[in-house]
């Protein structure tokens, strides 16, 4: 175990009930927050000149899990804000000295999707548009956003470029009722919007430098941690997040059942067929875990050792990681069938989990068919093209 995993599971208990107050208010409870703060859980991919941990990806991976098994929220504000300052890590020494110089517990947001325009002027870009999904926003004092590369009228350029771009909570306006949702309510992943903001040619760094090395290579950093693949190291958390959400549904189902008999007078414990499903889910999720976290392992050891993580590897890496987050969540849907009418109220946690495990697959990085098309489409020597070559 991890020094931020021993440090955080001193307030499981506490982590455990904020999770219910932040499905109430709709956004990360400020203690949670704090605990996450003071256990360093976001600094774990920081650079160690600014205060980071610099972690092994795998001990980012099994804390956000161990967070998500306590709630869910929780561990997917980690997972999301936590890798940011893996990017940051080779942005411009500019950017990081304008958000870590004066506090290295400085929180950076997101999203990444290319919904607004950057209008290219003298030293930088004119940013306009509205992002949804901004998990941990309210917490956050900068945001990476992806952006379009705008024409002189403010119009996507042809072919499309896209850019992440890094603004200052001066610079965007959080959308307050935008963020009323039935799963992980508790991330407060609210809309952001921007309206004709300056973004200074620093602040900004090419989507498609950032995925296939080049902005890694170009910032010289020569450690492991940060060449690793964007395809591997973004979903990484996000994975990671509904995994553990799903770790935490199963202990909670199996702390329900010890003691419960069932409308026919039957204990539980004595149902056979109950006892295989939990059987069957406890070996779903501990696989979905196992295979997530040896296709990090293996790419850490293929990075450290100089060795390319090619097209195909990266591939079956994201089916890897999609699959086991769907191999979870399905596991969850066969013991929360089997949980009882207690499951359904929300004064107990289950509920929680079965909500935020299903709101969890609806995240773009999980979204199988094109990730499958290309794995195998590459494993018969074929060449995926376009869209099929998206996060991979």
């Amino acid at each position: 175990m991890g020094q931020v995993q021993e440090r955080i599971e001193q307030y499981a208990d506490e982590i455990r009930a904020e999770g219910a107050e932040g499905d109430k208010l709709m956004r990360l409870s400020d203690t949670a927050a704090k605990r996450l703060r003071e256990s360093g859980a976001i600094r774990m991919l920081q650079p160690k000149q600014h205060g980071g941990l610099e972690v092994h990806p795998r001990e980012f991976a099994e804390t956000v899990m161990s967070i998500a098994a306590m709630d869910g929220a929780t561990g997917w504000v980690t997972g999301i804000v936590g890798v940011h300052p893996w990017e940051l890590a080779f942005a411009d020494p500019r950017v990081q000295d304008e958000i870590w110089g004066t506090d290295q517990d400085t929180w950076v947001a997101s999203p990444y999707a290319p919904m607004g325009v950057a209008t290219p002027v003298d030293g930088g870009y004119i940013l306009n548009g509205r992002w949804s999904f901004s998990s941990g926003t309210d917490h956050c004092q900068w945001v990476f956003l992806g952006a379009m590369l705008g024409d002189a009228d403010g119009r996507p350029q042809m072919p499309p470029v896209s850019l992440h771009v890094i603004l200052p909570r001066s610079d965007y306006e959080i959308v307050e009722d935008s963020w009323d949702v039935i799963g992980l309510r508790g991330t407060g992943s609210k809309d952001v919007i921007v309206r004709d903001a300056f973004i200074p040619g620093y602040r900004t760094l090419l989507a498609s430098d950032v995925m296939d090395g080049t902005a890694v290579k170009a910032s010289g950093r020569t450690e492991t941690l940060y060449n690793m693949p964007f395809s591997c190291m973004f979903p990484l958390g996000i994975t990671s997040a509904v995994v553990g959400i799903a770790e935490g549904a199963l202990a909670c189902h199996i702390a329900a059942q010890k003691d419960r008999t069932a409308i026919t007078g039957q204990k539980i414990k004595d149902d056979p067929y109950v006892l295989y499903a939990i059987g069957e889910a406890a070996a779903e999720i501990a696989a979905s875990r196992a295979a997530l976290l040896e296709t990090v392992d293996r790419f850490w050891d293929m990075t450290e050792a100089g060795k390319e993580v090619d097209f195909e590897a990266r591939a079956i890496g994201r089916r890897t990681q999609t699959a086991a987050a769907w191999r979870a969540v399905r596991a969850v849907d066969e013991i929360f069938a089997r949980s009882g009418g207690n499951a359904l109220h929300r004064k107990f946690p289950m509920q929680r989990f079965f909500r935020d495990a299903h709101a969890g697959i609806a995240h773009a990085i999980h979204v199988p068919g094109s990730i499958f098309h290309s794995s195998a489409l590459t494993q018969l020597g074929g060449e995926p093209q376009g869209i099929h070559r998206s996060m991979i």
